[in-house]
């Protein structure tokens, strides 16, 4: 016993200086990884909203728009270190690059719907063949890409460095961490429009509520289906850009998988279904990853924290903190 409990205190150690220390700086950047985590979250909770399906799948989805990324960028001279460009070419090239991974992401997004998903959706497959589906596709994705690539991360490519903008508190915020931030938040804002105000987004919300009557009354179920996947690629390829703007070096195999798993997890705990929902849980799983692995003295504890975190929420909410579905959905 006083060998455990001596092991025990060695793993964990509550670093309370370090991270009154830390506090700020912890909580901007748990907000930008926040941001990135929610971007990717929207895929999960769109899909889940309109065909009750978790999509495991779509963390190879975001990591095949991250190496689609990656290709472009170094097809356009970028590398280990920033490029020098004029600004107006710096973000004439990242807005090329961005689109380039918003596109792969989506294709295979949609492809991914309609060999896997499709099929099983006509032949009335319970819910368990889907999840079962959905995890074998991930593998089945995944070691593609280590087949094609190998197990080791892409070369680093540096967008730019980062400079200072302002203080806050004597946290200093960077221009990475406001673009990342601000975009981040302007297209789910943007989504969340989309599916609220237009006619293409009622038809989505309508097949979340009723496909059946949807259909009746003229919405087509397949497009809208197949919309809300080709919504949840593109934001994964946006994702993308922001992830490896802040991890250059971040592209491998099977780095979706962790980032995927966090996404999940934000899906959830802001109310899987909801897309105001994954922006509010994604932004909670940032923080609270960063705070808890300061607190405890190591960067392996965020992902403990961050799900010790979600089953206490759902403890109290199971239904995730805005746990309303995406049929339901109002401004």
């Amino acid at each position: 016993m006083h060998q455990i409990l001596f092991m025990a205190d060695s793993w964990i150690k509550f670093d309370v200086d370090s991270f009154r220390q830390q506090f700020w700086d912890n909580t901007f950047n748990g907000l930008t990884f926040g941001a990135i985590y929610a971007l990717i979250a929207m895929g999960y909770t769109l899909v889940y909203g309109v065909l009750k399906l978790i999509n495991f799948a779509h963390s190879e989805v975001f990591i095949a728009g991250a190496y689609a990324l990656v290709f472009t960028l170094s097809g356009l001279g970028f590398g280990g270190s920033a490029p020098g460009l004029s600004l107006p070419a710096l973000i004439g090239d990242l807005i090329i690059a961005c689109a380039v991974a918003m596109a792969a992401s989506g294709i295979v997004a949609v492809v991914l719907e309609r060999v896997a998903y499709r099929p099983l959706r006509r032949k009335g497959a319970p819910k368990l063949a889907f999840l079962i589906t959905a995890i074998g596709v991930s593998f089945a994705i995944q070691y593609a890409f280590f087949i094609w690539r190998g197990a080791s991360a892409e070369p680093a490519v540096i967008m730019f460095v980062p400079q200072p903008v302002f203080d806050i508190f004597g946290a200093i915020i960077t221009d990475q961490q406001l673009i990342i931030f601000i975009a981040a938040i302007a297209l789910m804002v943007l989504v969340d429009q989309f599916v609220n105000h237009t006619r293409f987004g009622r038809g989505v919300r309508a097949v979340a509520q009723d496909p059946d009557t949807a259909t009746l009354m003229g919405v087509n179920k397949e497009r809208a289906i197949m919309l809300t996947f080709l919504i949840g690629g593109v934001l994964a390829g946006a994702a993308a850009l922001f992830y490896v703007m802040k991890v250059p070096s971040g592209v491998v195999f099977n780095g979706g998988f962790n980032l995927g798993v966090k996404a999940f997890a934000a899906a959830v705990l802001g109310g899987i279904g909801n897309i105001r929902g994954a922006l509010l849980g994604g932004l909670a799983i940032g923080l609270v990853g960063n705070y808890g692995q300061t607190l405890l003295g190591s960067a392996q504890w965020s992902d403990v924290i961050a799900f010790v975190a979600l089953v206490v929420v759902l403890m109290f909410r199971p239904t995730g903190i805005l746990g309303e579905s995406l049929g339901r959905a109002r401004v």
